[in-house]
């Protein structure tokens, strides 16, 4: 009698989120670039024609992944975020330790956020919730400002905050922090930073 895997007992639906699961797993294990559906398959326990039921290939699997990973950030901004007044520096600076603690954990998807997703203006989807997450922080900053509405000068503002964040974010999972040898504390660092920015 043939060995039972995984496969026996996947549902419909079932299969996709596995599928996507394992292409994560393999993105934090081994880098998007050395990813491929067959080690994908083995680690989900399921046939090599699997994927293509949801997947046209491989990037359509790596950009599930991408957008997932952008949900939970968003969720991570919201989580951090909303436990302290709107525009406040308490929660400018939650939002961006939410940012820093997503890429530490989740480095590869991290990365394949901002590498894969490279042409996000021909992704509607990937546009539309990258928008979402930033659309977070520039809520915030209006409010900071005492406007309604997101407008040029609120965009302008946020800028700084996002850059600041992302850049430290790429730093610290690529080692470039620790390898300087300084003996920091990151959260006083953002919101040091943060404080100033605001203040500018």
């Amino acid at each position: 009698m043939a060995k039972s895997t995984k496969r026996d007992g996947y549902h419909h639906g079932d299969l996709r989120a596995g599928l996507v699961e394992a292409t994560r797993a393999l993105v934090e294990e081994k880098g998007p670039d050395r990813f491929s559906v067959s080690d994908a398959c083995r680690v989900a326990g399921v046939s090599t024609a699997a994927p293509y039921r949801h997947f046209r290939d491989k990037e359509e699997m790596l950009r599930a992944v991408a957008l997932e990973g952008m949900l939970r950030n968003r969720d991570g901004f919201a989580a951090a975020s909303e436990i302290h007044p709107l525009g406040s520096l308490d929660a400018i600076a939650a939002m961006g330790m939410a940012y820093i603690a997503f890429a530490q954990a989740e480095p590869g998807v991290f990365r394949l956020m901002f590498g894969l997703t490279r042409e996000h203006d021909k992704d509607p989807e990937l546009m539309e919730q990258g928008r979402a997450n930033y659309g977070i922080l520039l809520q915030h900053m209006a409010a900071r400002m005492g406007k309604e509405e997101v407008d040029d000068d609120v965009a302008k503002r946020a800028f700084p905050l996002w850059t600041f964040v992302h850049g430290l974010s790429f730093l610290l999972i690529d080692d470039k922090v620790s390898a300087m040898e300084l003996d920091l504390d990151i959260a006083q660092v953002v919101r040091a930073n943060t404080r100033r920015l605001l203040a500018d």
